[in-house]
């Protein structure tokens, strides 16, 4: 299938979760063939999709895109902090509790942390 690419594979490749695409599959923005039970991308379409990845659901000029999972919630009557493992980082955001209750961010739900940031980061060294 080497002239394939997985769903996974294209939403890595694109800079969107796989769920992003398969809104964008269901608004006939991409069209996934089906392979073994997979939904699959012709490699040849991917410069295309890639192209129009500035679609309807980017919005954003962010580039900064870590797929992970929740690992983490703490609420308050105002705030929430989130924290999330996505490969070897951990991420920690805090957000107004609303965005997170509207979000529906609950423990091992799979999302993204979209950073974008003109702040330098300063590490101590020992």
């Amino acid at each position: 299938m080497a002239d394939y690419l997985r769903i996974g594979e294209v939403a890595q490749a694109v800079g969107v979760s796989v769920d992003t695409l398969r809104r964008w599959e269901a608004s006939g923005t991409v069209e996934f063939e089906r392979r073994g039970g997979q939904r699959v991308l012709r490699a040849d379409k991917l410069a295309a999709l890639t192209a129009s990845a500035s679609g309807p659901e980017r919005t954003s000029s962010a580039r900064n895109r870590f797929h992970g999972i929740v690992v983490g919630i703490t609420r308050d009557r105002v705030m929430a902090q989130v924290e999330m493992v996505c490969g070897e980082f951990r991420v920690v955001s805090l957000m107004s509790r609303e965005a997170a209750d509207e979000l529906g961010l609950e423990v091992g739900k799979p999302a993204t942390a979209v950073i974008k940031s003109t702040n330098v980061i300063v590490e101590v060294s020992d």
